[in-house]
């Protein structure tokens, strides 16, 4: 694979508070971002947005055309929109890594839940319709609010990167330690990314008894 700072990194549904923060950590990083959204005169004015909070420039444009400016290509998407906004895209987007951040999750008076998914999972599912792309998993527990805060200049986590192609979830390893404070660590197979994104539902939990931005910590790796 070639240097994470020769590739192009592309956030689609990055207009969200998640896809705009992991953004604006890459591009402070030095790398190159490119948002995607559904309108590109509005993802236009949020990468203008995100480029004034860091000095550096972020593009922004629809999900199609940052799709296919993207070597690397993140789905940050509200769930009940995944699996149509791949469909879509499945010619722009075979080839290359694609990095699933979607967590299936409902909400009801008690909480955030775990949905029930036929292919097992968000990033199951990605694989499923994007039969010649590599799909990882990734990027499923950490704080929107921490990466969106210019006053944050360490987000202390983990990212769990799963996927069954060696080169592309170290690729993706690499990406997540680009963000100060972050560490990539290899989480398995693609079949164990359920769990995985699941875990969001505890870490709001969480979140919300103690109102804290929680993450996760892997030890003795």
């Amino acid at each position: 694979m070639p240097a994470l700072t020769d590739l192009t990194i592309a956030v689609l549904g990055g207009t969200g508070p998640q896809g705009r923060g992991l953004a604006r950590r890459f591009a402070a990083a030095g790398l190159t971002v490119v948002l995607g959204g559904r309108d590109a005169e509005r993802t236009a004015r949020v990468a203008e947005e995100v480029s004034a909070t860091i000095d550096t420039t972020v593009a922004g444009t629809d999900n199609r055309a940052a799709a296919t400016a993207g070597d690397i290509v993140l789905v940050v998407v509200p769930w009940d929109g995944h699996a149509d906004l791949l469909r879509g895209l499945v010619d722009v987007l075979a080839g290359k890594v694609v990095v699933d951040c979607v967590n299936p999750l409902g909400f009801d008076k008690q909480g955030a839940h775990a949905l029930d998914v036929p292919e097992g999972s968000a990033t199951e599912q990605a694989a499923a319709i994007l039969t010649g792309s590599t799909v990882v998993g990734a990027f499923h527990n950490v704080s929107a609010v921490l990466l969106e805060d210019p006053e944050v200049s360490r987000v202390e986590t983990d990212v769990l990167v799963l996927g069954d192609e060696r080169e592309a979830t170290d690729l993706v390893q690499e990406l997540a330690s680009t963000i100060p404070g972050v560490r990539g660590v290899y989480g398995g197979r693609r079949r164990n990314a359920h769990q995985v994104e699941a875990l969001t539902a505890n870490l709001i939990s969480i979140n919300r008894r103690h109102k804290a931005h929680a993450g996760i910590r892997v030890t003795d790796v």
